[in-house]
């Protein structure tokens, strides 16, 4: 049997290492199982015929991962973007046979978004991201506000108009937000999932974008259908700015309440903090999804665009693989380093190529219709929107804690040197990726690799070749990017002090996060690490237990057992009557739909144990 009808077989079978690889899939329906299936003949295809030999070699050997695989590059595909809604909206657009004009309300403009991101969404194989979704709907509550003063100037007296006119579209920007959250969940696009999509929030001080805000929030907290679970999708991303709403005479300090009192409640919004987003990337923008970020670039007039861009793929450096191979030598850690790196370099590249192969036909969402802002002709080039440095590309890394560990032993953080042999090896990476920007003319980006699945795979293969090393191979799991050791009893403040000099350097992704035990009675707590945060990190996840079982309405965190989760109360385990919420990477997951001790939840079970009697 070849390694494909092995891998097919194992699809067939459930394995979970094959149907549980994407916590938000859900490998029941028979969509999935299609999607699963087409990916895993794209995989064998591209490792056997179409990679370069060294680069499959790498990824089947566990040096590097060539990410995404069952979709790229047996079809040359884009990954993750910000599209350009705003143009999209204002002009029209085309979707199939339909010619589609600008809305004239919020709920038509809210509407047009779904089918925007199911499009875009089913033409990528990565997140997208809607950003200053409040101040771009804000645009089509003018609509709605003639329309009811119409209305009003005929049936409502003067004294009351103004009031009726605000009731009338505070309640339509409630139905559109509602409507925009459950069409999100209820979609499914091609990969037979929903839709990982990113809401950017939180700077427009307008009447109707503070409106707009406080519907995003109290859709959240309010949770969805007869249960009231907690939504997956989409990802909210609330913006913090100093004059805006970080202090307590800023305009939109009661907004900020409202996102902490929702961060307690459904672990979103998470926070992007404006000053240190600029001082990283060069201009305030959203990420593309989970965590990948692009650099500030400016049009031909000298304007910074965002909207309409996108990156091209990622990489990932096995970290921890050159460390136990070097042996504890820092000499030949290095040797290594820069032979995996070449590797890279050829992996990167091979992945320019093949996007030069597609076609403005391929992705009319994409590349004819406006998600990407410019509209290409058939003859165009879809290369000539990526290049001049427009584009990213990824260069990923994962485990420096396992890195540093074999060198400084597990209890490193303390000690200056080690992380500073961390910080070298990500200025090592960014002098090669100021080299090849240079040459190819695409933005390689250092990305601190969201590994989801990554977390196990790198670390099982590892463990194959060099058995149980203690603090590195025996835990199951390698540590994501840059993060502390999720075992070890420190503040979110020492956390926080401790991240954040590694996106100066990994800014082409990153997020930090920090775990709380319940904090609904609390808000003061959270909010103290939120301003801690705001001039020291840019991005910042809340992660707290928010698991609900809806027998006896325990609220909390549940525990973990052999067959997934369990309220701790009453000893339910029954999926259809639990809401287990775990964070899988920079997106939260229902786990217990698709239940594994193993990879990404050892890790996160571990750090949730571990913090959740610890009090802020």
């Amino acid at each position: 049997m070849n390694k494909l009808e092995q891998d097919l077989k194992r699809l067939i079978t459930k394995d979970p290492t094959v149907v549980n690889e994407n916590a938000n899939k859900d490998s029941a329906t028979f969509s999935t199982m299609r999607d699963l299936t087409a990916g895993v003949v794209s995989k064998s295809y591209a490792l056997n015929y179409l990679l370069p030999e060294n680069v499959a070699t790498a990824h089947k050997k566990g040096e590097i991962h060539f990410h995404d695989l069952d979709y790229h590059p047996f079809q040359p595909l884009t990954n993750c973007c910000l599209i350009d809604a705003e143009k999209m909206l204002s002009e029209g657009f085309q979707i199939g046979n339909a010619t589609v004009t600008s809305p004239k309300s919020i709920q038509t403009a809210s509407a047009q978004l779904v089918q925007i991101i199911a499009n875009v969404s089913s033409s990528q194989y990565g997140g997208c991201t809607i950003d200053r979704v409040d101040e771009l709907l804000s645009h089509y509550v003018i609509f709605n506000e003639q329309k009811h003063r119409e209305t009003a100037e005929k049936f409502v007296t003067k004294d009351n108009i103004d009031t009726y006119i605000d009731e009338q579209i505070t309640r339509d920007i409630k139905d559109a937000i509602e409507s925009l959250e459950y069409e999100i969940n209820t979609l499914y696009t091609s990969n037979g999932q929903t839709p990982f999509v990113t809401l950017g929030f939180g700077l427009g001080t307008d009447c109707y974008s503070r409106k707009i805000q406080q519907a995003i929030l109290n859709t959240r907290i309010k949770g969805l259908g007869k249960n009231r679970i907690t939504a997956i999708f989409p990802k909210l991303v609330f913006s913090i700015k100093r004059g805006v709403n970080l202090e307590q005479q800023d305009p939109n300090y009661d907004i900020k309440q409202l996102a902490l009192e929702c961060s307690t409640k459904r672990m979103y919004p998470d926070i992007l903090n404006y000053d240190k987003t600029v001082e990283l990337l060069g201009d305030f923008k959203a990420p593309m999804g989970c965590r990948s970020f692009l650099p500030s670039w400016k049009d031909e007039n000298g304007n910074f665009e965002n909207n309409g861009r996108c990156n091209l793929g990622v990489v990932t450096l096995n970290v921890p693989r050159i460390a136990i191979e070097s042996n504890g030598d820092i000499e030949t850690f290095w040797k290594i380093f820069h032979k995996r790196m070449e590797i890279m370099h050829d992996a990167l590249v091979y992945r320019i190529e093949r996007i030069k192969q597609a076609t403005p036909d391929n992705a009319p969402i994409l590349y004819k219709n406006g998600a990407f802002k410019y509209k290409l002709n058939d003859e165009d080039t879809v290369f000539s929107i990526f290049n001049n440095k427009r584009a990213t590309l990824s260069m990923g890394y994962i485990g420096l804690y396992e890195a540093a560990t074999v060198f400084y032993g597990p209890n490193w953080e303390t000690q200056s040197k080690a992380k500073a042999f961390t910080l070298d090896i990500l200025k090592a990476m960014k002098s090669y990726q100021l080299k090849w920007t240079e040459t190819y003319d695409i933005w390689f980006s250092i990305y601190s690799t969201p590994s989801e699945s990554l977390t196990d795979r790198f670390c099982r293969l590892d463990q194959e070749i060099f058995g149980d090393i203690p603090d590195i191979t025996d835990k199951g799991y390698y540590t994501n990017s840059f993060h502390y050791d999720v075992r070890k009893d420190v503040s979110p403040f020492e956390k926080i002090d401790f991240e954040q000099d590694y996106p100066v350097y990994a800014s082409g992704g990153y997020i930090h996060y920090c775990e709380y035990p319940k904090l609904n009675h609390n808000l003061k707590a959270l909010e103290s690490v939120w301003d801690y945060a705001y001039d020291k990190v840019s991005y910042l996840g809340t992660n707290i237990p928010i698991d609900h079982c809806h027998e006896c309405d325990f609220k909390g965190d549940f525990k973990t057992t052999e067959k997934g989760y369990q309220c701790p109360e009453c000893g339910n385990d029954n999926p259809k009557t639990v809401d287990v919420v775990k964070r899988t990477c920079g997106y939260l997951g229902n786990p217990v739909q698709r239940p594994t001790i193993e990879g990404r939840h050892k890790e996160i079970c571990a750090r949730v144990k571990h913090l959740k009697d610890k009090t802020v």
